[in-house]
């Protein structure tokens, strides 16, 4: 196999450091100096002339889609909510509290376990298994609390577990 001239490593070191492509380096090669290289030896010449071929620049990402202009008297001005805020329900929920705690020794296949009182003062143990699945069981067979004890008992849990880094 023949070998570039000086000239010619100085011209193919000018092509790769302007971010020309192995595969075009290679037909270059060819057409300007009549120098037919395999795209492997294209890459050891290239090794050999100490220089790197630059990484090809990334696309430049996609413009954010335009947001129509909300006219001011249409925005509600209740207040704002934060996207992770919990949020309670309004109104009595089931005629009093309902308190959720955190075991100290999680039972086993859960991630975090406890135990929740509604409001009518019946109790149930709740748990999220491993997969991130929610359970409860109720002290009482067939006990199932009310829609806004249920409630309650979501937005007391996540402020449990949020205190706890959850």
């Amino acid at each position: 196999m023949a070998t570039l001239t000086t000239e010619q490593q100085a011209t193919a070191r000018q092509w790769i450091a302007e971010g020309m492509k192995i595969s075009d380096f290679q037909r270059r090669l060819e057409t300007d100096f009549a120098f037919k290289l395999t795209y492997m030896e294209a890459r050891f010449l290239i090794d050999d002339l100490k220089v790197i071929p630059k990484d090809p620049e990334p696309p430049a990402p996609p413009a954010a889609p335009a947001v129509p202009a909300v006219p001011a008297a249409s925005v509600p001005t209740v207040g704002t909510v934060e996207p992770d805020e919990v949020v309670p329900p309004e109104g009595n929920l089931g005629g009093g509290d309902v308190q959720v705690t955190v075991d100290a020794v999680t039972r086993p296949n859960a991630m975090v376990s406890g135990r929740v009182r509604f409001s009518d003062g019946q109790g149930a143990a709740w748990l999220i298994d491993t997969q991130g699945r929610p359970g409860l069981v109720a002290d009482e067979k067939g006990y199932r609390p009310s829609q806004p004890d249920l409630m309650a008992f979501q937005v007391s849990l996540e402020r449990e577990l949020a205190k706890l880094g959850y």
